[in-house]
């Protein structure tokens, strides 16, 4: 009896910490030159792919910025409720999610991405991508 109960406990946990090592969920952004928290970002799944959207701007004042300087159909439209990645997948073994792209709003500018999250999900690599070159931010689960 101990050994199933045990073994139920120990399954339920793995599968708890399983579910968090996903980026689905609330993150707060932190800028990688700077170091200071940018935005709240909640990032959802549909039939496997991930999508991201802004949900809260920290910086006093730009609560109503506009993207002005994208270049798609985000142009001009309000960075707040903003989807700025899009179209991302799990690769075979579910430790990072690409395929899909990422909008750094303050320049307009698509990059490829990667997700990878760490230390049991608790953080997020966000990388953003064109060709060889990258940048990395380390997100923090907010929920």
């Amino acid at each position: 009896m101990k050994k199933a109960l045990s073994a139920l406990i120990l399954s339920t946990t793995a599968g708890l910490a399983l579910a968090q090592a996903t980026p689905v969920g609330l993150w707060k952004t932190i800028d990688d030159e700077t170091k200071t928290e940018k935005s709240l970002v909640r990032i959802t799944e549909a039939g496997g792919v991930l999508g991201g959207r802004i949900e809260k701007i920290f910086e006093a004042g730009k609560q109503d910025a506009k993207c002005d300087k994208c270049t798609d159909e985000r142009k001009d439209k309000p960075v707040l409720g903003m989807t700025i990645i899009r179209n991302a997948k799990a690769d075979a073994d579910k430790e990072h999610w690409e395929g899909g792209d990422i909008l750094d709003p303050a320049n307009g500018k698509v990059y490829r991405l990667r997700l990878k999250p760490q230390d049991g999900g608790k953080k997020l690599e966000v990388r953003g991508y064109v060709g060889p070159f990258y940048r990395n931010q380390q997100w923090i689960r907010v929920e």
